[in-house]
């Protein structure tokens, strides 16, 4: 093991005065930092480690640090969300790191020194490879792997660059390695499920081979995960639109897509506890779901006329459970898509990025659902890429729903389709969430969700 993976040195507390005015530029402009639009009023500091000591050509410093930003009008104050960071310093930096460029600091323990997101250094990137490989510990940081699997050493490491809500590397196209941005204690659903469906022995997901934590005043806080890296895959979506741009049939692989998909909800299923929804139960998620088609309405004037129309989808589903029927609720990916999709060389497919919709509570990701959640997830994803075409292919997303709902029910012996009220409630809620998103981010994509809401509000959306 080398020396900077066996140093239990903390950093110099000095480190985050140094550090703060330049990380109120940065970070804010960070594809994954949470509180965008509000200003950064400053920092905290929940933990310091130092993995390289200060003093040489490179230091390298682990932090978590808390943000604070004023709360939004009318919401209740927020301690602030916590960050990952990994921090390098040097006098000056290479032209091959220019991109990973935080700033050059004038005051405090670092000044006179150049600091940057370390993730894009080779040397750091090394670092966590090899304090994985050895299952090291540095102060509260715990290295952890698998004993069964093998991390060789020398592999090549480079960042992926592809904007998303965490920061990848890849090792020599061996192993992939997701750190988790925004940090929050107790267990990330990205590590729990995984673990879960390959104790089932299920090939859809990518086993962890290692995993890092970090233990803090009795809490436990999942920092990243590594797993292999599935070599020459095709992501869902940009596979779906390079078909839509030929004009290709893309029925086969979404039916092979919903086989995926069902084997994955059978062995959560097995795996995880699952709950029965009664009316009580159904009640409550019809309530958050009005709840959240009335607020969407409230800020985006288009929604409003099909309010009543999205209202009857929710409702129908309160009246069925009035009835007594119940369904059930199982551990599900929560934020399933074509971009959460992966195909093999060979045509075999994965699910990925198990972490749920980053901005909802953990609590709240990590509670059983009702797999029609997942189902109606995918299915607007191929509504978006119908909608994405240069050249319209019409009929190209309702070919891939039927299919797909034909694959799922290939493996569960249930068809989604066949629990039409279920489907469209989820579909709906889907649809609502993609209004209020691209009225605040994306306006000129709005009219995707629009005309599915258009749909969806009508008394028979088929």
């Amino acid at each position: 093991m080398s020396e900077a993976v066996t140093r239990t040195a903390t950093t110099s507390p000095g480190l985050l005065a140094s550090l703060d005015p330049l990380l109120r530029e940065w970070l804010p402009r960070q594809r994954w930092f949470a509180g965008k639009g509000r200003p950064v009023t400053g920092f905290s500091l929940v933990t310091a480690t130092e993995l390289m000591p200060s003093g040489g050509q490179l230091a390298l410093h682990h932090l978590l640090v808390r943000a604070h930003q004023p709360s939004t009008l009318g919401a209740a104050p927020h301690p602030g969300d916590c960050y990952q960071l990994l921090i390098g310093e040097r006098e000056a930096l290479p032209p091959r790191l220019a991109p990973a460029l935080i700033g050059h600091v004038d005051q405090g323990p670092l000044a006179g020194r150049t600091v940057y997101d370390a993730l894009y250094d080779a040397r750091a990137a090394h670092l966590l490879l090899e304090a994985l490989r050895s299952r090291a510990r540095i102060g509260g940081l715990r290295f952890e792997r698998d004993p069964r699997q093998e991390i060789r050493e020398g592999l090549v490491p480079r960042v992926m660059t592809a904007e998303q809500s965490n920061s990848s590397v890849v090792y020599g196209d061996t192993f992939i390695l997701k750190l988790f941005r925004r940090i929050v204690p107790g267990i990330n659903p990205d590590l729990e499920l995984p673990l879960a469906l390959a104790r089932e022995g299920c090939p859809r997901v990518p086993a962890p081979t290692g995993w890092l934590r970090a233990e803090l005043a009795g809490e436990s806080y999942a920092l990243g995960v590594l797993q292999p890296f599935v070599q020459g895959a095709d992501d869902g979506w940009e596979l779906a639109l390079r078909e839509l741009a030929k004009g290709q049939d893309f029925g086969a692989e979404t039916r092979e897509l919903g086989r995926a998909t069902a084997e994955v909800h059978t062995a959560l299923a097995r795996a995880l506890p699952t709950v029965t929804l009664g009316h009580t139960q159904v009640q409550l998620l019809v309530d958050g779901m009005i709840e959240r088609l009335d607020a969407a309405a409230q800020a985006v004037p288009a929604l409003r006329p099909y309010a009543p129309g999205l209202h009857s989808a929710f409702t129908a589903v309160a009246d069925l459970a009035t009835e007594g029927r119940t369904w059930t609720a199982q551990r599900i990916h929560g934020d399933l898509h074509l971009g959460q999709c992966l195909r093999s060389p060979a045509g075999q497919w994965s699910l990925i990025d198990f972490e749920g919709e980053p901005s909802k509570p953990l609590a709240e990701r990590r509670m059983p659902q009702p797999p029609a959640r997942d189902i109606a997830g995918m299915l607007r994803s191929f509504d978006y890429a119908e909608h994405s075409a240069d050249v319209p292919v019409p009929g190209w997303a309702e070919t891939c729903r039927d299919a797909y709902c034909s694959g799922y029910a290939e493996v569960s012996g249930h068809d989604p389709r066949t629990d039409p009220v279920l489907l469209r409630a989820y579909e709906t809620d889907k649809a609502v969430y993609e209004v209020l998103y691209e009225a605040r981010h994306r306006p000129d994509w709005l009219p995707v969700p629009l005309s599915a809401v258009r749909r969806l509000a009508s008394p028979d959306p088929s």
